[in-house]
């Protein structure tokens, strides 16, 4: 039992000292009737802001389990972005985003949900449930 207990603290302590931002930006993915969108066409639109303005990699958590059809959350980091990256980033997300939602089927595909303004601390992050990197 010892043994779970200490294997369980050095995991946490370990994945939650690898995270280098302080800030995220959450992206609510929710489901309709029949699951959740994919998260292809925002996946699309970091890689290319990424190449485009030659950043490393940005830190993305999911966090599952919040619905009975696959709800989630992703959180990403916007700590290595400067002023400027950052909101060319977040106004290209919310376009990525806003399309995403109008092409999908109104009766059947979930939304993905984004506040611009709503900024997740790293603090809220360790006490959350069900967080898995996703992308680092």
């Amino acid at each position: 039992m010892k043994k779970i207990v200490l294997i369980a603290t050095v995991f946490g302590f370990t994945f939650f000292s690898a995270q280098k931002s302080e800030n995220y930006l959450q992206l609510r993915y929710g489901s309709i009737c029949c699951g959740t969108p994919s998260t292809d066409p925002v996946m699309n639109y970091i890689n290319k802001f990424q190449k485009k303005n030659k950043i490393k990699n940005l830190e993305i958590y999911k966090q599952g389990g919040m619905g009975r059809e696959g709800e989630f959350n992703l959180y990403i980091g916007t700590d290595n972005l400067s002023k400027k990256q950052t909101t060319m980033f977040v106004t290209g997300l919310q376009s990525a985003i806003e399309t995403q939602n109008n092409t999908r089927k109104k009766n059947h595909d979930g939304t993905v949900a984004f506040e611009a303004t709503e900024i997740v601390k790293k603090a809220d992050l360790s006490n959350a449930r069900n967080l898995t990197i996703y992308k680092k």
